[in-house]
């Protein structure tokens, strides 16, 4: 019958569908094999091309087992990241669920270094992991490797590092075509995620031979181990010859040495030999001078009461006059991280185990220092605001004599019942209460913080999103000095105007620390909202050096276009967050001989 006919047509139909829907499946399972058999095949042949190293971290600790001890806390960092560790949403609240199961994702592919081997490249000529990544590369990425590439300069036929901007736009060249120590390093920091390590290789090598060289400014002569702040390579096309010009300060405004060059140095060798798996670069009797002689104007004794350095205003990437002189964060905290990557890279001769010993010293006691009292909390700032004046004696609470009346307002209204900071500075009588990423950032991936303060920075950024961070990443301090402050402290600078540059200016370039502070503390969810900003903008503008404004809304009224660490600075957060094992680049987990502070010295309880 009819319907009979049209109830037999529907079973086959409804059969046909089934086979069919099975097919596609065994067909789509077949082919995702022949993909991960092809994986393997490459895996295994870019192994055998490498020397037949295993990328892993469990390889990379066999290949330095003969590094010294104090560098096995540094290792156990690499155990955290065998396994993609659960995300505690309920503790660490996100702003992006949707971002966070991404990251999620990509946190547990990211950590397959089995198949991702340094040097494999997708068609972006970005690292593996964007390929593998669950989601595609942004077009920013490829766009942002052929501006890093077009920076490059070269000596004598070798890459040697990357000229601070690329801005044909600009009429006055001034520096911006100078090779920086501290702006190479978010770049370094790329090409060795990339697979590329000779380049910075060969930075490390042409750097440490310019810090050989005398270095005069007037009459006085500098330190034997200072770095230069950068250097220029002069091409003679007659003559076919390059000469290499460095500027130890000389040239600088205001005539200040980089204090934070030699950090930065040894931070990038560690990176260097961490990346590669290489430690006969840091074994060399010229590196291993050069980090003794960078060492020793840090850890030589004078008057100083107090273990931080004591450095001049405009001494590190705040290179103008802002009122940081004294013992600024970012120059403590790089240098708690400085000594904790040579612990890990001096040999233990002679020599080197007398600058181990005198190191050791100085991180006890540097690191109860700024625990104790450059931290700042909703608690600790209700003492301080306690606090009586005119102590004497060691059993003053007030150790620096702080008058409580000189605590800014605005710092009652921006620190939240959860969260804290390491403040800008503590010296007699005086607190700087101003707020620098880049200190904080560093004082989280140097463990410099403790793993509670790690948590309440991290706490603070999210709390306070809109002035951290704004519509354009990232406030380099905050808040802007302005009116007759910015007149007392600044010197009237007209580029350090309020909002702009340096006072309280947005810095891309200063995503790829947030980033690694985010991962290192289980936030990736922040840092991919930090980049999605990012992602919004920055290549339509131009890739310029800094962003203006309370928000960070406006391209910066000096700012160049085509900044080489604004572009690096990018291209490490994304490489970073799609594969966290590079993490181990730049952080160092909890040394566990230096106790944390578990409770603020009794001297300071009110």
């Amino acid at each position: 019958t009819h319907s009979s006919l049209i109830s037999t047509r529907s079973l086959l139909s409804s059969t046909l569908d089934r086979r069919r829907s099975s097919k596609e499946k065994s067909s789509d399972l077949e082919r995702e094999r022949e993909r991960e058999r092809e994986r393997e095949k490459v895996g295994k042949e870019r192994r055998g091309m490498d020397g037949n190293k295993d990328y892993n971290l469990s390889s990379l600790r066999s290949v330095n087992s003969h590094c010294s001890a104090s560098e096995i806390d540094d290792y156990d960092f690499s155990k955290l990241l065998d396994k993609p560790r659960p995300l505690n949403i309920e503790r660490k609240r996100s702003f992006d669920e949707r971002s966070l199961s991404e990251l999620s994702i990509g946190l547990s592919r990211g950590l397959d270094l089995e198949t991702c081997s340094p040097g494999a490249r997708s068609a972006f000529d970005t690292p593996a992991s964007s390929a593998r990544n669950s989601f595609e590369p942004h077009p920013m990425v490829s766009e942002a490797w052929d501006a890093l590439r077009r920076s490059l300069v070269f000596f004598r036929g070798q890459p040697v590092g990357t000229i601070a901007a690329y801005d044909h736009q600009s009429e006055e060249v001034l520096n911006y075509d100078q090779v920086f120590v501290r702006d190479f390093v978010p770049s370094a920091l790329a090409f060795l995620m990339n697979g590329e390590p000779e380049i910075v290789k060969n930075f490390l090598l042409k750097t440490l031979h310019l810090q050989g060289w005398e270095k005069r400014i007037d009459r006085f002569k500098l330190g034997e181990g200072a770095m230069p702040a950068s250097f220029k390579v002069l091409h003679d096309p007659i003559r076919k010859t390059d000469t290499l010009i460095a500027d130890f300060g000389e040239s600088a405004i205001g005539r200040v040495a980089p204090v934070d060059s030699g950090f930065w140095w040894i931070i990038l060798l560690r990176a260097y030999t961490k990346s590669t798996g290489d430690m006969s670069l840091a074994e060399t009797d010229e590196c291993q001078k050069g980090m003794r002689l960078i060492l020793a104007l840090c850890l030589s004794e004078g008057f100083d009461t107090f273990p931080t350095l004591l450095c001049a205003d405009g001494c590190s990437m705040i290179d103008r006059r802002m009122g940081i002189y004294g013992y600024p964060i970012e120059i403590q905290a790089l240098f708690f991280m400085a000594l904790r990557c040579a612990l890990t890279l001096l040999k233990h001769d002679a020599e080197g185990k007398e600058m181990v010993e005198r190191i050791v010293k100085r991180l006890h006691a540097l690191s109860f220092h700024m625990r104790s009292y450059f931290w700042l909390d909703f608690q600790q700032l209700n003492d301080i605001y306690r606090y009586k004046t005119e102590e004497y004696s060691h059993t003053a609470v007030n150790k620096f004599n702080v008058i409580p009346d000189s605590i800014p307002e605005w710092v009652f209204d921006f620190m939240p019942t959860r969260g804290g900071y390491f403040i800008g500075n503590v010296s007699p009588a005086r607190m700087d209460f101003r707020w620098f990423v880049l200190g904080n950032c560093v004082a989280i991936l140097s463990s410099l913080a403790t793993p509670e303060q790690s948590m309440a920075i991290m706490d603070l950024i999210e709390e306070r999103w809109e002035e951290l961070v704004g519509e354009m990443p990232l406030k380099i301090c905050y808040p802007a000095i302005e009116s007759h402050e910015w007149r007392i402290v600044t010197g009237c600078d007209p580029k350090n105007t309020r909002w702009s540059y340096h006072n309280g200016g947005s810095w891309p370039v200063l995503l790829w620390m947030l980033t690694a502070a985010c991962i290192k503390t289980g936030r990736p969810q922040i840092a991919r909202r930090a980049i999605d900003l990012t992602e919004s903008r920055m290549a339509k503008d131009g890739w310029p050096e800094y962003y203006d404004g309370k928000l960070g809304r406006y391209v910066g009224k000096q700012a160049r276009k085509m900044q080489t660490w604004s572009i690096a600075g990018y291209l490490v957060a994304k490489m970073m967050l799609e594969d966290p094992s590079h993490l181990g680049m730049v952080s160092l987990e909890e040394d566990k001989q230096m106790k944390p502070v578990l409770k603020r010295s009794s001297s300071w309880t009110c």
